[in-house]
């Protein structure tokens, strides 16, 4: 196995998660079979309980774990499924099952003293080395690399047992297997217009006083680096002008493979990983022994086509927490991925649900007006999932206008809990409608307690009979209410195999209104968005009746 590490420094939010899916974008372009593991050093032993705000959404994988949201650009980059054992934290290395504390409670250390090193270093090692070699493309047989990122910045106390483990790794598989990639900032500071080495100098002093020294930098700045900024990098950092790497600010992520690719990285990190050799008798032709040279042609045009799109719609997006984009980044890049397919750009109107609400009108009535001429001039709306009872008049509010006005609608878990509120409430006249989660004492619980995940089975999908999709509730309608809201006219299309589970509804009288309790926005991919987004675009831009007209096989508005 080869490994390639990437750690970051001088400042948190450098893009180290963007540059882990990138170089692994550029390796597997050449031919390798790539695996990601995410290394989280906070006490958590997952990201479940995380406030949005403080740490950007939760991203659920295919076995249920609730991981980082780095996984998640790890599976849309380079189109895999991780399990949840590819994000390690240092919970899980203390307290879940065969860690370190539980042994040591078995007595499976013979009465020696536990300590850090090497009792949780070795569990580290071990970790990482066993996940490594799980497939994770659907092939058979380990990977040829993992890319491994290493959460925070060097010099973090909780990341110290983690780098001396990494430390250890490196040693032990030797240099020709591990790769270091170190993600740096090079600011530039006032009028002066220089680009300032001293604190990636720092960051690197740092890092090789812990025992690692970076193979590579990964450069971070507005603007790309001049020659004698790398020179200077070069010299304070011992490392070679070629393997400094410049990823400059692009207008889309998608841009960053293509940066690294022009700046030959795939042949710097080969070449330290012992899968490329310079021919003895053509030295400006370098040699691949196991990987090919690299090939992005359709990730190129994916790019550029992005680029070249004028023409935008735009997207009420009702949510909790507005404040931080990144609480919904899955549900942007899902809506990014189907507006590319439908050749339009994405104009994403962020709307707080609480400024809609009429308490609003009273208290501030600037921030209410605004929200309101937002949602109205939107092309559709867009209620993502959620915890809490904050905001949840706002969407309800949102919903009512969305069914009202044939305005199409998308609601992911929680929004499919408030469409359902909504018409028990306006069309079957049940005033005081709840769920269990607002309000367990109300009369009429229309959405109550359901904790267990369930497996769909649904026909909304083109002509499949059964669909997978990634949950993430404890809510869910009351199996008593279902036959009381279909005479509203509101549809349960799809349920989970019991059939007591609700998983999509549909108002077949409106252009497009659907709601789902599952995450579609977990599984979409750039090249393959999720069905229901590429529905939600296509009737907001008028073509959902032409598409369907051209797929004939299709049975309902979500497109295969």
């Amino acid at each position: 196995m080869k490994y390639v590490l990437i750690t970051g420094g001088v400042v948190s939010g450098l893009g180290k998660g963007v540059t882990a899916s990138s170089i692994g974008v550029v390796l597997k372009s050449c031919g390798l079979r790539v695996t990601s593991i995410k290394i989280d050093p906070y006490l958590n032993t997952d990201a479940g309980t995380m406030s949005p705000f403080e740490h950007g959404e939760v991203f659920v994988l295919d076995d249920g774990g609730e991981v980082d949201l780095d996984l998640g650009n790890y599976e849309r980059f380079l189109d895999v499924t991780l399990t949840r054992e590819n994000n390690i934290t240092t919970g899980k290395i203390y307290q879940a099952s065969s860690s370190v504390i539980e042994k040591e409670r078995r007595g499976d250390y013979l009465g020696k003293t536990v300590q850090v090193v090497p009792h949780i270093t070795d569990a580290i090692k071990n970790w990482i080395e066993s996940v490594s070699s799980i497939p994770v493309d659907g092939g058979t047989g380990p990977a040829d690399v993992c890319v491994i990122e290493l959460g925070g910045t060097v010099g973090d106390i909780e990341s110290m047992p983690f780098i001396e483990a990494l430390r250890q790794l490196s040693f032990s598989v030797g240099k020709e297997n591990f790769c270091l990639i170190h993600v740096s900032l090079v600011p530039v500071l006032g009028v002066v217009g220089e680009q300032k080495t001293k604190p990636t100098q720092h960051s690197v002093r740092e890092l090789r006083a812990l025992g690692l020294t970076p193979d590579l930098l990964a450069c971070r700045s507005a603007q790309p680096l001049i020659g004698s900024t790398k020179e200077k990098l070069s010299q304070f950092c011992h490392v070679p002008v070629a393997n400094i790497l410049n990823i400059h600010d692009v207008p889309n992520i998608w841009h960053v493979p293509l940066q690294l690719q022009k700046q030959n990285a795939h042949e710097a990190i080969l070449k330290q990983l012992n899968l490329v050799r310079q021919d003895i008798q053509f030295r400006c032709s370098p040699f691949y022994l196991k990987a090919s040279p690299p090939e992005l042609r359709e990730w190129t045009e994916m790019a550029e086509s992005y680029e070249n799109l004028t023409t935008s719609v735009k997207i009420a997006l009702v949510g909790k927490y507005t404040g931080l984009t990144d609480s919904y980044l899955s549900v942007v890049k899902a809506l990014l991925h189907a507006c590319v397919a439908c050749s339009m750009r994405p104009s994403i109107q962020w709307i707080a649900a609480s400024d809609l609400e009429d308490e609003s009108a009273r208290t501030t009535p600037e921030a209410h007006a605004v929200a309101w001429e937002t949602l109205r001039s939107s092309s559709c709306i867009l209620i993502p999932g959620g915890f809490g009872d904050r905001g949840v008049p706002g969407m309800i509010l949102a919903a009512k206008y969305a069914r009202e006005n044939k305005v199409p609608y998308l609601g992911i878990c929680l929004g499919m809990q408030i469409s359902v509120i909504e018409i028990a409430r306006s069309i079957l006249g049940v005033e005081r409608a709840n769920s269990e989660e607002f309000d367990s004492e109300a009369p009429e619980l229309v959405i109550m307690y359901m904790p267990e995940v369930c497996f769909l089975s649904i026909s909304i999908y083109g002509n499949a009979k059964f669909v997978d999709e990634r949950h993430r509730h404890r809510y869910e309608v009351n199996p008593d209410f279902v036959e009381k809201l279909e005479t509203s006219g509101l549809q349960f299309v799809g349920s989970d195999e019991s059939g007591d589970r609700m998983e999509v509804i549909e108002l077949l009288s409106h252009p497009y209104y659907i709601g789902v309790q599952f995450h579609p926005e977990f599984k979409s991919r750039p090249r393959k968005p999720s069905a229901l987004f590429l529905g939600l675009i296509l009737a907001a831009t008028g073509q959902l009746e032409a598409y369907l007209k051209s797929h004939s096989d299709a049975n309902s508005y979500a497109p295969q």
